[in-house]
């Protein structure tokens, strides 16, 4: 009985290495951790982000987004067996609407049939600690009538603006959760075995926030605005180690779930109201 479950064990073992991951924002911060982290692991990785990755996309742009998806076929040899939708911004511009919300869910549904093929077949998108903070509602709302045009007027709007242009990425952020809750027990996530779920990071040390980071009084500023009892900023390698487990076999049932891994920012603000 030991040497056939060490057979088993090793089986298992060898199909998780043959698993293969998108991974969007590979080029930096927490998409490239956790590519590094998947392939340390034995995995494969396609890389998606604007430059240094294996495809090479804007995604801004609705036919970059479906050109994303073709080259990711073509690469992959037609299956997947998990997505992981890193990419997005943090600026105040209207190009953070873009990405954050349209080119999210573009990567997400675009590449959804791609894992028709895989035995256990997983997805997770990067929202943020920022989903509770204040944001527009007319943008949110535009983002959950899929509707581009709409959104990024109403981003272009609050840009013209810096006390309202920095509504537009806890907005984005929101919108997306959202998506995320709505979306992951439909017949086309759930109902075809898919568990779909969300991270949301505190401050996570990477080159989108660098800049804000870089003094003690930065520093002091962002801590106020977002607690981290826990071990404070984080690097990207700790939200890159819980999307590496979100996408494994070992993932079954977790479904519709906005995880905050932010050291207990959330918990610090919003406490037990949110049952």
């Amino acid at each position: 009985m030991g040497s056939v479950a060490l057979m088993i064990e090793k089986m298992s073992k060898e199909k998780q290495m043959l698993r293969i991951n998108v991974v969007t924002g590979a080029a930096s911060g927490i998409g490239l951790a956790t590519k590094q982290l998947l392939e340390s692991r034995g995995e494969s990785v396609i890389g998606v982000d604007i430059r240094d990755a294996d495809v090479l996309v804007d995604l801004t742009s609705p036919p970059d987004r479906e050109r994303m998806v073709e080259e990711v076929r073509t690469r992959s040899g037609g299956a997947i067996d998990a997505i992981i939708a890193v990419a997005g911004l943090a600026a105040p511009i209207p190009a953070t609407a873009a990405v954050n919300y349209f080119g999210m869910v573009a990567t997400l549904d675009g590449l959804r049939p791609l894992l028709a093929g895989s035995d256990s077949p997983r997805a997770v998108g990067v929202a943020s600690f920022a989903s509770i903070a204040p944001g527009d509602e007319a943008l949110v709302a535009a983002f959950r009538a899929e509707d581009e045009p709409t959104a990024l007027a109403r981003a272009t709007a609050l840009a013209a603006d810096p006390a309202t242009g920095t509504l537009i990425y806890p907005s984005s952020k929101a919108a997306f959760a959202q998506w995320v809750r709505r979306s992951s027990i439909a017949d086309t996530w759930a109902g075809a075995g898919i568990p779909l779920n969300a991270i949301a990071p505190g401050v996570v040390s990477t080159p989108m926030m660098s800049g804000v980071l870089s003094s003690q009084e930065g520093r002091d500023a962002v801590a106020s605005s977002v607690p981290m009892p826990l071990n404070g900023f984080a690097d990207a390698s700790v939200p890159a180690r819980l999307l590496a487990w979100l996408v494994s076999v070992e993932n079954s049932h977790l479904c519709g779930q906005v995880l905050f891994v932010d050291g207990g920012s959330d918990a610090s603000v919003r406490g037990d109201s949110v049952w």
